[in-house]
């Protein structure tokens, strides 16, 4: 069985103790079950397949990609088993463990520095262009995540699952977003099955550009890039909440205390998010959010270092 098999099917479980009485049913997404421990995962299968399939990727080319870290792990991992050299441009803005993650994986790293370890769109848009530079090289793909429409659709089966496994009673999805593939791809399956799904985006208080306000560092890694992604789709939106960066610190670490799951910072402003809508629709709907990644690509962090 090829590892890549292993993509997808994920569980998932019902907040039982950080959920107010006053509140819809939660329940999240296990997306850390992947082989690298997030969701990306799914895209990075659906943008090498379909590359492969199609031509843009061919025998003995190297795949190039700016990212936070989760990509680049689930890129390198694709890549590692489908035999291609992959070369990643990264920053030190992002967790040691990512980055050793994407090295242990086979990527070689090209690192730009952030100001003070903070997400800002400077450090996205230098991230990017050093990638350019780099797909310029003769024999090489450059899977572009912002702009590759592809891994939209690595995230419609995240969609069936959802619909499957809430026997098709979800009535709202909650999502940060940092490409919006993820969201997008959720969020095109869901509203196929029932249009009065909601779809609610999250994103960083500190940078809360898609609710039309400035671009500010924050902390929520792999999130809120300080722009509107180019695969944004607000037909398919019906709200956005923003969450501050220190509180979904706070929620993950209280969910990884009090439910035993243990997420990154943008599965915490996931949940906080999840709970604002869950109080709306009130007890007896269910509302869907993800884990994105697991804690533990986030141990040398503020989330949760003890010393």
């Amino acid at each position: 069985m090829d590892i890549l098999r292993a993509i997808g099917n994920t569980s998932i479980v019902q907040l039982r103790k950080v959920v107010p009485p006053d509140c819809a049913d939660v329940f999240v997404k296990l997306e850390w079950e992947n082989p690298t421990g997030s969701v990306k995962d799914r895209m990075a299968q659906a943008v090498i397949s379909r590359a492969e399939q199609d031509g843009r990727l061919k025998p003995g080319d190297a795949v190039v990609e700016y990212t936070g870290g989760s990509t680049g792990a689930s890129l390198a991992l694709v890549c590692a088993a489908r035999g291609y050299r992959i070369r990643i441009v990264s920053s030190d803005a992002f967790s040691r463990e990512k980055l050793d993650h994407m090295a242990a994986l086979g990527a070689e790293l090209t690192i730009v520095p952030s100001e003070g370890g903070r997400t800002t769109r400077k450090l996205i848009q230098d991230m990017i262009e050093t990638a350019r530079k780099l797909s310029e090289e003769p024999h090489t793909y450059w899977t572009d995540q912002l702009n590759n429409h592809d891994s939209i659709t690595g995230y419609y089966a995240l969609g069936e699952e959802i619909w499957n496994q809430t026997k098709g009673e979800v009535a709202a999805f909650v999502h940060c977003v940092g490409t919006a593939a993820s969201s997008r791809g959720v969020a095109t399956v869901l509203k196929r099955h029932s249009p009065s799904i909601k779809i609610v985006i999250v994103e960083p208080a500190e940078s809360a550009v898609l609710l039309g306000g400035q671009a500010g560092p924050h902390k929520i890694e792999g999130v809120g890039i300080g722009y509107t992604p180019p695969l944004w789709e607000p037909g398919l939106v019906d709200d956005i909440l923003a969450v501050k960066t220190d509180d979904a610190k706070a929620m993950a670490r209280r969910i990884a205390r009090e439910e035993g799951l243990f997420a990154g910072t943008s599965s915490g402003a996931n949940v906080v998010a999840a709970i604002q809508v869950g109080r709306r629709l009130g007890p007896g709907a269910k509302v869907v959010t993800l884990m994105a990644d697991s804690g533990l690509k986030y141990l040398s962090t503020d989330v949760y270092r003890s010393g």
